[in-house]
């Protein structure tokens, strides 16, 4: 049995693709799109005739809504294949923005309810920010499943799960990036492995928080930088992961075994958090790895989308 077989005995594997052509090689449960995926799925020929088709159907509609017919579209045509959920996120500009978001995805959601489109097979992804969890906290209060991601920090986790959030992101590969980045001797790069990855930590911390106070919270694993990385989350509630990766571990033939446990989270002595506003900006204001990754990803997608609504500006 090859590794990704051995995994989806203990996880719920979801394709990180915008690439829809590649995901019936995988028969992944669910998958997760992001504008960076997007726009990188419509620059290919493959996809490039999508942007035209929009701007035809679509030829009043400003590039906010041109951008949500776009995203929606895309993910449909995900939702053709696979058996579970979607998620698709709103523009990542309005992360601090409240009324803004909560706005931008009820239109998202009535663009796919159009379609036909069950709502629960669609989560709204959104950014850790303060605004985006207590966005995430009315959108599930309305029954709208929400992706909150760019999760770098336990005190994000918290507060999503204080707000009942259906599922989180935490970023195992940023988090290692940034600290091998750090590192004054770049020779210490080398024991940044299995357990010793620092991105696999954050995820495991995060996923013992949850189970210990037994949080409905999901936790997925996310931005992969090699199957080590995958290999060391084995047993986490869901793992979005690349094609790239996902044919390595198909490929891959060694022996899985789950390394996270709600036995084992049960078990620990975990301090209880209290977070609020300012208990949650002074926590992640403190943690300089967790300020900058969730600030940049911010600039990086909004950037994405920037670059998307000029190509459907044409």
């Amino acid at each position: 049995m090859n590794q990704l077989d051995q995994i989806k005995q203990f996880t719920t594997i979801v394709a990180d693709t915008s690439d829809f052509s590649r995901l019936r090689t995988f028969n992944p449960q669910d998958a997760t799109t992001n504008p960076s995926l997007i726009l990188r799925a419509v620059q290919s020929p493959s996809y490039a005739n999508i942007i035209h088709e929009i701007r035809s159907q679509h030829p009043n509609a400003s590039i906010d809504d041109c951008i949500n017919h776009l995203l929606v579209r895309f993910g449909i045509e995900i939702l053709n294949i696979i058996p579970g959920r979607v998620s698709t996120e709103i523009d990542a500009d309005l992360s601090f923005d409240i009324e803004e978001s909560l706005l931008r995805a009820r239109q998202i959601i009535d663009l796919y309810e159009a379609q036909g489109i069950d709502r629960k097979r669609v989560l709204i992804k959104i950014a850790g920010t303060w605004e985006g969890i207590q966005t995430a906290r009315i959108l599930e209060r309305e029954g709208i499943a929400c992706n909150v991601t760019l999760v770098f920090h336990l005190v994000q986790a918290v507060a999503c799960a204080d707000a009942k959030v259906t599922l989180i992101s935490p970023f195992v590969g940023r988090i290692t990036d940034w600290y091998k980045k750090s590192l004054t001797d770049p020779a210490h790069a080398l024991q940044m492995t299995g357990n010793n990855d620092p991105g696999v930590q954050s995820v495991t911390q995060i996923y013992h928080y949850l189970k210990h106070y037994d949080h409905a919270t999901q936790i997925m694993g996310a931005s992969f930088r090699n199957i080590e990385q995958i290999i060391a989350l084995a047993g986490c509630d869901l793992l979005t992961i690349s094609p790239e990766l996902l044919d390595a571990l198909q490929q891959s033939t060694g022996s899985v075994t789950a390394q996270l446990l709600v036995a084992k989270a049960k078990e620990l002595d975990i301090p209880k958090l209290t977070v609020n506003e300012k208990s949650f900006r002074q926590m992640l204001n403190d943690d300089a790895m967790a300020t900058e990754k969730l600030a940049e990803g911010i600039r990086n997608f909004k950037k994405d989308t920037l670059t998307l609504a000029k190509l459907l500006q044409g």
